[in-house]
């Protein structure tokens, strides 16, 4: 266990793997909810089912042991449902091409992450830029998980309108709403996965959806969607804000979360080595992912519940890979699992994110604008890329009409160049 460094680190073999299965049991939901967002595409629901806990698996372990941090991945929240109703669905590109977008995301982020210019780009964008773009990520995947379940539907006079909750399956939507937020509310270790059980659990009782009849099988075959990204179709000046997106976020995302994570562990001092360690364990989990044939990899803010735990090194992302291999065999129990009671986890995770916006200064009228903007655009569009585009434009804008050109930089600029694109290209 020398690798691990545990002495130095003031931990040991149980705390790492009591940690590791902590954040086992906190991130556990993420098998289920991604195959059911991503198999909206027309992907095969159980190779999306091996695929993310073959990439869970391998993306963690890889971490511990490069980066030796307990920092678990897998794929991110907000930029699978992205991937599902910004692209594949609202945008009409097929799954194989979204895949070669996530790729080339990748490889940028992967070369990207050996030279300065996360830290330029980083630098570039305001903090409170950063925050509401993780609010408005929140606020758009919420609006997803909403109308998925039936409570947000279409209304030709006023575009949105409330479901019909006298049928079941929203009613069990809500049911599951009030466990997710009710667990969560009392800090239960695991409160997503305990609350996708509890609810499935009232779906079976009631008849409302099919009891699973057998519990564990041999994992799916990938074969339907691994190497099936299409890389040369995603390379056109039209996707190259789409591309930019996805770097952006995810480097946003990582960035942000091993900066919280860190914090609590001690890690990620002054931009040390396992800081840079850890960028380049997720952007190639990213590429992998892509061949294997998921949407974006990123580190999870989950890590944090196996830090608390007093996981301090890389085993226990270790351990966090090796108990995932179980969800490998859960193929009858995923797809037993009524889609409505996996929605409310993803407004629970919206929710999380939207309360980013308390820490944005709105006394600057740049970045309250901007902030509107960005979060507001986010769900009325249906786009992340239009809202980074709105906010982007709009501080710049605001910036250089009060002549604060102190607050603006190469890299803003740059930002708000490619955000004009955005609107040219559509």
């Amino acid at each position: 266990m020398s690798l691990f460094k545990l002495k130095e680190h003031n931990t040991d073999v149980k705390t790492e793997f009591t940690a590791g299965f902590t954040t086992f049991l906190t991130m556990m939901y993420i098998v289920p909810v991604n195959a059911i967002i991503m198999s909206k595409t027309g992907m095969d629901f159980g190779a999306l089912i091996t695929a993310t806990a073959l990439i869970t698996i391998f993306s963690t372990m890889l971490n511990g042991l490069w980066a030796n941090t307990p920092i678990a991945m897998s794929v991110g929240m907000g930029l699978n449902a992205y991937f599902t109703f910004g692209l594949v669905l609202g945008m009409k590109i097929p799954w194989q091409s979204a895949l070669g977008i996530v790729f080339i995301s990748g490889m940028l982020f992967l070369v990207l992450s050996f030279t300065k210019f996360r830290v330029w780009i980083m630098q570039s964008v305001p903090h409170d830029l950063r925050r509401a773009i993780s609010a408005g990520i929140g606020a758009f995947i919420a609006f997803i998980g909403l109308k998925s379940m039936g409570m947000v539907v279409a209304n030709p006079a006023v575009l949105v309108g409330l479901g019909d909750f006298s049928d079941s399956k929203v009613l069990l939507g809500v049911v599951g709403l009030i466990l997710v937020f009710g667990l969560y509310a009392w800090k239960v270790k695991g409160a997503f996965i305990l609350a996708i059980i509890l609810t499935s659990i009232i779906a079976w009782v009631l008849g409302i959806s099919p009891y699973p009849t057998e519990f564990i099988s041999m994992p799916s075959s990938i074969s339907p969607i691994v190497m099936q990204l299409d890389i040369v179709s995603a390379f056109s000046l039209a996707l190259a804000p789409v591309i930019l997106t996805f770097l952006i976020t995810d480097m946003f995302d990582s960035l942000g979360t091993l900066a919280g994570v860190g914090y609590r562990a001690g890690l990620f001092k002054e931009e040390g080595k396992d800081l840079q360690k850890t960028l380049e364990a997720d952007a190639t989990a990213t590429v992998a992912g892509s061949l294997l044939g998921v949407s974006t990899t990123t580190s999870f803010v989950e890590s944090a519940s196996g830090v608390e735990e007093g996981g301090r090194t890389g085993l226990t992302a270790v351990a966090t890979g090796l108990f995932f291999v179980l969800t490998l065999f859960m193929m009858p129990l995923f797809q037993a699992i009524p889609e409505n009671a996996i929605y409310p986890v993803l407004v629970m995770v919206g929710v999380l994110m939207f309360s980013e916006l308390s820490h944005i200064d709105f006394d600057n009228i740049a970045t309250a604008i901007a902030t509107f903007l960005i979060v507001i655009m986010m769900p009325l569009t249906f786009s992340i890329t239009n809202g980074l585009a709105f906010g982007f434009i709009a501080y710049l804008l605001i910036k250089l009409l009060k002549k604060e050109f102190e607050d603006i930089n190469l890299g803003l600029i740059s930002l708000a160049v490619i955000s004009l694109i955005v609107f040219i290209v559509q």
